[in-house]
């Protein structure tokens, strides 16, 4: 398994930057200015994207594995690779995510806490509706885990 990171053409990898978040303009405000690495596992199996909030905080705006590929510890080897790699430079890692029974879940279970929420973000800021495991995402759910 080898994580590493993507400097240029990031649009490569729209497929998986998609299953994560599904609006390509929304992933346009963020991808340029993140750092992205992937993990190749004999192909590429997953992605992420971080960003410097200021602050201390750095932020994972987008993480995703093929769907093959889920359950097999991918995406939480990315998360510990970035603790392991910008623990020292960071003070917390946070995560926004829609409340869903999917994904809250594994957050949790990687050492995320609830922290805050942002009402009405997926209504405001996506141009059609959002539903993860049958539930129509509002309001975005942030966690954060201390580095």
């Amino acid at each position: 398994m080898k994580i590493t990171e993507v400097t240029e053409n990031k649009k490569q990898y729209l497929d998986l930057l998609l299953l994560a978040d599904e609006q390509e303009d929304m992933i346009d405000r963020y991808l340029e200015k993140g750092r992205m690495y992937v993990l190749d596992d004999g192909g590429i199996r997953s992605e992420c994207v971080i960003t410097d909030e200021g602050n201390g905080i750095l932020e994972l705006k987008n993480i995703a594995t093929y769907a093959e590929y889920q359950g097999k510890g991918y995406a939480r080897a990315l998360i510990d690779f970035v603790v392991s790699t910008f623990g020292e430079k960071y003070s917390v890692l946070q995560v926004g995510t829609g409340d869903s029974p999917l994904t809250v879940p594994f957050y949790e279970k990687c050492g995320f806490v609830r922290s805050h929420i942002v009402p009405n973000f997926f209504t405001d800021n996506y141009d059609h509706p959002i539903y993860e495991c049958g539930i129509r995402l509002v309001d975005m759910v942030y966690l954060q885990r201390a580095l």
